[in-house]
């Protein structure tokens, strides 16, 4: 039997996550910045759409070479955003209005400016020196390894006041971190503690597999791991203990890999290192079949989920998110069919890897198929991430560099910029987007009055997926179906079920399907309809689908309490 209780043990099974950049988010000082207050005003906003966990981007202070995540001071709040008495004030709102807050954790680099690179970098027997990785031989050309290859040409770089070479996977202003130095994994365990101790309910863990990746340190380093996941081990145990608040806090980890090999990353059957991991791979396979019209590449990517993981292990699952939508898990020809399908121009895409583009922009506006998107983010097994701006439909800036272009000023209304800030637009700290999707024409405080608005449509998915633990709990089955373009799955948890459709094509259908272990005349309830059906005799449905249509099915049973 199914017990409710157990949703609030393990929140973050059937959490929505909202990712938000400070700095674009709402400015209530004028200053043409967003800050920590700006986001307290809107607590009451966000759990009204049913956001039950923020997530923030750093607000550390930071050169921002990389848009805040080389940090030179992992303990402070940047001036420009407020204070810790203001990071408090958020705390304490939300969880008064039942939302958890979780922060980014960059265990992987530091920026050159933080303190200890500083003196790592003054000589080679200095204190500081192992706290990051060093070399005196010269590492040759690495340039197939660096993650920004527009702008780095490999992972190394010479320092030249000590003649020896540092190691950066990311900008050269984002010297790695040594996680094999005990001293460092203290350092970063106190970090933990101090933010916990501060009501965080966890963090967004960024970078995982490099920051243990310790082949670079092989023959170099005295600290080399014996086994490089007994990190995140240390991590979790220490989180275990040291957690306060609203129940249990997590790790969320950016693992960008294959199912198979996220596996480790969770701790396997003990279920003891990351709590949660993006599901990078379904995401790619996602994009690919919508490019497609094509539901196999989806339902490919939902079977190779590994099973067997314990319940306190879950995958986040995203739309898009606060960096490029990368394509790099999928085979060449499979990457430029999704590079040609949503970002046909050069500008749109990112490192050759991504695309820099919002959604809305991707779909041409076709809001049947924004709205079929986020239904179905809502219904693949685990827990939906949105990023800023997603529920009302917000579109990228291409005039905006890099992967910027979709970390535009939220858009609260039709007003001066876009209501985001009252300073002048050449003071804001990124412009506004500008043409279809601008704030005249997408805003927050008209899509709250619009009853078919894209805010209205989250509102009610969110609901919906709250009222239904067994989509963020359950175990998946992909259905056989002889329509190709509809994804048809069911998720189990104990004894309740979903059965869900979702059309990627653009025409209308009706899908034939069965369902084997049911009996026949069993109920299926639609929860966003009035057009529910029951099996036949042969334990057949068929289903009719508007183009880019959606069903969420209850498998009804006579002992389930909750309203349909």
């Amino acid at each position: 039997m199914m017990r409710i209780t157990e949703t609030a043990d393990l929140w973050y099974n059937n959490a929505v996550i909202y990712c938000i950049d400070v700095e674009t988010y709402l400015d209530s000082t004028g200053s043409g910045t967003g800050d920590l207050h700006g986001i307290t005003q809107r607590i009451d906003y966000l759990a009204e759409i049913g956001v039950t966990c923020l997530w923030l981007m750093p607000f550390y202070p930071s050169p921002r070479r990389d848009n805040g995540y080389d940090i030179s001071d992992m303990y402070g709040v940047d001036s420009r955003y407020g204070d810790h008495g203001d990071f408090v004030e958020l705390i304490r709102v939300a969880h008064d209005r039942g939302v958890r807050v979780i922060i980014d954790l960059v265990i992987n680099h530091t920026s050159d400016q933080h303190p200890w690179f500083k003196a790592a970098r003054r000589s080679t027997d200095n204190p500081y020196r192992d706290y990051y990785v060093w070399r005196a031989d010269d590492p040759g050309d690495t340039s197939d390894q660096a993650m920004f290859p527009d702008e780095e040409d490999g992972i190394w770089t010479l320092d030249e006041r000590t003649g020896q070479w540092y190691l950066h996977h990311f900008l050269h202003t984002q010297p790695d971190l040594n996680t094999a130095n005990p001293q460092v994994r203290d350092e970063i365990a106190k970090l933990m503690g101090f933010w916990l101790q501060l009501g965080v309910d966890g963090f967004r863990v960024d970078a995982v597999p490099f920051a243990i990746n310790q082949r670079t340190l092989v023959g170099m380093d005295e600290h080399e791991f014996e086994e490089p996941h007994d990190y995140l081990r240390e991590l979790r145990g220490f989180l275990q203990r040291r957690a306060s608040g609203q129940g249990s806090a997590i790790m969320l980890g950016e693992v960008n890999l294959p199912h198979e090999e996220q596996v480790a990353f969770f701790g396997g059957e003990n279920s003891d290192q990351l709590t949660m991991q993006f599901d990078f791979f379904t995401n790619q396979r996602l994009f690919l079949a919508l490019a497609r019209n094509d539901a196999a590449p989806l339902a490919e990517a939902l079977r190779s989920r590994p099973t067997g993981l314990r319940i306190e292990s879950q995958y986040a699952n995203f739309l898009r998110n606060h960096d490029e939508l990368t394509v790099d898990l999928l085979d060449e020809d499979e990457q430029d069919e999704v590079l040609d399908a949503f970002g046909p121009e050069e500008d749109m895409r990112f490192a050759g890897r991504g695309l820099r583009r919002r959604l809305p922009g991707m779909f041409n506006g076709d809001p049947r198929k924004l709205k079929m998107a986020y239904s179905l983010l809502f219904t693949l097994p685990g827990t939906p991430v949105m990023f800023y701006g997603e529920e009302i439909g917000m579109g990228e800036n291409l005039d905006v560099p890099g992967r910027e272009a979709v970390r535009t000023p939220m858009q609260w209304s039709s007003g001066k910029n876009a209501g985001f800030s009252t300073a002048k637009p050449s003071q804001l700290s990124r412009a506004v987007t500008h043409g279809p999707f601008g704030p005249e024409h997408v805003n927050a405080a008209q899509a709250r009055r619009d009853q078919s608005s894209m805010l209205h449509h989250i509102t009610r998915l969110a609901k919906r997926y709250r009222e239904s633990p067994e989509l963020g709990w359950g175990d998946v089955t992909v259905i056989d179906t002889e329509v190709p373009q509809v994804l048809v799955h069911m998720t189990t948890w104990e004894n309740r079920s979903m059965v869900l459709l979702h059309n990627l094509g653009s025409e209308p259908t009706i899908v034939p399907f069965a369902l084997e272990d049911l009996e026949p005349g069993t109920p299926l309830v639609d929860l966003l309809s009035e057009e529910s059906c029951e099996l036949d005799e042969d334990r057949m449905t068929r289903m009719p689908m508007d183009g880019y249509g959606y069903r969420w099915l209850r498998v009804a049973n006579e002992d389930d309490h909750r309203l349909l």
